[in-house]
């Protein structure tokens, strides 16, 4: 066999109408995701395919996509951005996803729902593993991917080094469809492995196709051989006639190339410049010729008869949208839709979407995707049925633990409805979003992917609701406990004209182990306290227990019941409550109170290089480091697992993300309570005391 050549590459873009290869059926809709690292040129690329389609003029054309403030204000996507262009006579609908992780939570319901995901990748070594999350996310969820290298014009070093890279960070192999043409070191256009033809840019028009010139001929041999062994790892058959030196039909390449890159088992790698428009016909015809039919994301999602909703957005007076992909038969506008809680809707309204741009249709075909209005109870990730029957889906899109927090609060109290009702409609459109009330803190919170996610946010709700908040950090739930047992006597005794209150009680309190809790027990004897009224006791110590001297609940302790006076006329269940309630706030200032702060065990990833950093940054925040292990699957990442202190972790994220190139990621949970002594201890006592003075 012939030794593998430098490039290390194979193949090109599919056939170019001269080559019988396997074709969709004429006037078929399917669904393209652009996905990868921010400034990768996702959108860019999106406006090219529009310009070479003639969607749009390259002279004077208005960018489609990043149509919000909130992106034009950052130069990159903060949402999903949908288009659709025609391309030989086939509709494509694409969904150009955000590249941070911090906005990424849509993807996990829009990208189970394309026929492909066109990955889209910078060709700087450098930022290599910047593509592994999103090609890992791909891989889970079993969606056909390809690799497009973009800038290709800024290129520097060899198409085999750039490879090289980024072949871990793929689980199935990437093969290189295409190898590079140069004059200098500038790339002047590409070989088409899979069709053995050599293409030459031209800025603004197609591509010139030329004869392969004779100083490649041995490069482009070696090149697509190579490229032969790679898909010949999925086909007996093409193994067998590499191995006996026969030369397989361009027909069985390609189907091989179809078949596997649905299947999975290989990612294409194309190359070209979105700005330029280079490479970006030839991508097409890939497109054309290889990207599935939707009726393969029906099956994976589970969809029979209906509409699949990728996200949910308030339009202003146009109400609630619904954009959605239709599966198994066309929708109509006024269609009868069955919800997957069993509620039917109707579909009042239907949009072609172009950007930021709706336009009513009559109907939308098998395939494509659309704005279905006034659907108001339907959610992203729900199947819309039109079968009459509710529909489940096949597997539930993961939720985004949140990894930052904010408190909120309307500048002017007058807001409070409307900052309510605002904040709602904003989680529902974004699953990254999580809205809680913490009620021991009185703190509304609003956490999210990142600061940078929860900025986005705010800046949402100030300009579509025009309700500005105010911010502030979440509050930490200390807890206080004792360290040495104390006895206690307190008497409530009160005297007003008629009946009075009086009641006298003995405790014991005791400290118990962390986690332990409340405990409470009576040894009442002879009806010192009459039965009826030990339970108002218990009520009581648990009153004078949700805030200690400190200013925060206690916790961990036994209180004991041993003795007591009753009075037959003025004792009653109040009177022994508040005795009770009494008796545990003496004990407690004469026990003495410590503080607790919630440990919580994280498990942090984070790319092999970086983890030495990540420790450091874990240790220096009170962190303490339990184990470090390769990330399961995830190869060149590791597993880091630590306790860290919950008040350590608030702005977490940011540090490790500065880190990592922005691709570290941690899971939060808690585990224990531990003391908290010396100057900490007293600033969080601090803190509580100011914020419980009210303010003036």
């Amino acid at each position: 066999m012939r030794r593998t050549p430098a490039f290390g590459g194979v193949c090109g873009a599919l056939g170019d109408g001269r080559t019988t290869v396997p074709i969709q059926s004429a006037g078929s809709v399917r669904a393209l995701a652009l996905a990868g690292p921010t400034n990768s040129g996702k959108t860019s690329l999106m406006q090219a395919l529009l310009v070479a389609t003639g969607t749009v003029s390259r002279t004077g054309g208005e960018m489609v996509g990043d149509a919000s403030p909130e992106a034009r204000a950052r130069g990159h996507s903060v949402e999903l951005n949908l288009a659709g262009f025609d391309f030989m006579g086939d509709h494509y609908q694409v969904v150009d996803c955000p590249g941070s992780l911090e906005f990424c939570a849509d993807l996990d319901r829009s990208l189970p729902a394309v026929d492909l995901a066109v990955v889209v990748a910078e060709p700087d070594p450098a930022k290599a593993a910047l593509l592994q999350p999103t090609l890992r996310e791909l891989e889970r969820m079993n969606v056909p991917r390809a690799l497009f290298i973009n800038k290709m014009d800024q290129a520097r070093g060899s198409l085999q080094g750039l490879l090289e890279a980024l072949a871990p960070v793929s689980s199935a192999p990437l093969v290189a469809r295409q190898i590079p043409t140069f004059e200098g070191e500038k790339v002047t256009g590409y070989i088409d492995l899979a069709l053995e033809r050599c293409f030459v840019y031209r800025p603004g028009e197609p591509s010139q196709q030329i004869d392969i010139p004779s100083d490649l001929q041995q490069a482009e041999a070696d090149a697509r051989f190579h490229m032969l062994e790679q898909i010949a790892d999925f086909d007996d058959d093409l193994l067998e006639q590499l191995l006996s030196d026969a030369t397989p039909s361009r027909d069985a390449v390609f189907a091989d190339l179809v078949k596997e890159m649905n299947e999975g088992l290989i990612v294409p790698v194309f190359f070209g410049s979105a700005a330029n428009g280079f490479g970006v016909r030839r991508l097409l015809k890939a497109l054309r010729h290889e990207t599935p039919g939707p009726e393969r994301a029906a099956e994976r999602l589970g969809v029979e008869n209906g509409a699949y909703v990728l996200k949910t957005a308030h339009a202003g007076q146009s109400g609630k949208l619904a954009y959605a992909r239709v599966f198994g038969q066309a929708l109509a506008d006024g269609a009868d839709l069955t919800l997957s809680s069993g509620e039917h809707s109707r579909a009042g309204g239907l949009f072609a979407v172009q950007g930021a741009n709706l336009k009513k249709v009559a109907s939308a075909p098998v395939g494509d995707i659309c704005a279905i209005g006034k659907v108001e109870q339907a959610h992203a990730g729900e199947i819309l049925s039109l079968t009459g029957k509710p529909q489940s889906l096949r597997a539930a899109a993961q939720v985004r633990r949140p990894l930052f927090a904010v408190a909120l609060s309307a500048k002017n109290h007058k807001d409070d409805v409307r900052l309510s009702s605002s904040l709602a409609k904003l989680v529902e459109e974004d699953p990254g979003l999580l809205l809680t009330h913490d009620q021991e803190a009185k703190q509304v919170l609003l956490a999210g992917q990142g600061e940078g996610h929860l900025r986005l946010a705010l800046e949402r709700l100030k300009r579509r609701y025009g309700v500005e908040i105010d911010t502030d950090q979440p509050r930490t739930p200390y807890r206080e406990t004792i360290q040495k047992a104390v006895t206690q006597r307190a008497r409530h005794k009160k005297q007003s004209g008629g009946h009075g209150q009086f009641a006298d009680v003995t405790i014991e309190v005791k400290p118990l182990p962390r986690g332990s809790g409340f405990v409470f027990q009576s040894r009442i004897v002879g009806g010192a306290v009459p039965k009826q009224w030990v339970p108002a006791v218990e009520a009581g110590a648990r009153d004078g227990l949700t805030k200690g001297p400190l200013g925060f609940p206690v916790t961990d302790l036994e209180v004991t019941l041993t003795d007591g006076m009753t009075h037959p006329v003025d004792s009653s269940e109040m009177a022994f409550r508040t005795a009770g309630r009494l008796a545990i706030e003496e004990a407690l200032a004469a026990a003495g109170t410590i503080l607790l702060e919630p440990i919580e065990r994280l498990v942090v990833y984070s790319p092999s290089p970086a983890a030495s950093n990540v420790t450091s940054a874990l240790t220096a925040r009170r962190g303490q480091i339990l184990g470090l292990s390769p990330r399961e699957d995830w190869r060149g990442w590791e597993r880091i697992e630590a306790y860290l202190p919950q008040s350590e972790r608030q702005d977490l994220i940011a540090e490790i993300r500065g880190l990592t190139q922005g691709l570290g990621a941690f899971e939060a949970d808690f585990d224990h309570m531990a003391e908290l002594h010396g100057r900490l201890a007293e600033l969080a006592a601090q803190a509580a005391a100011k914020a419980a003075t009210p303010a003036h």
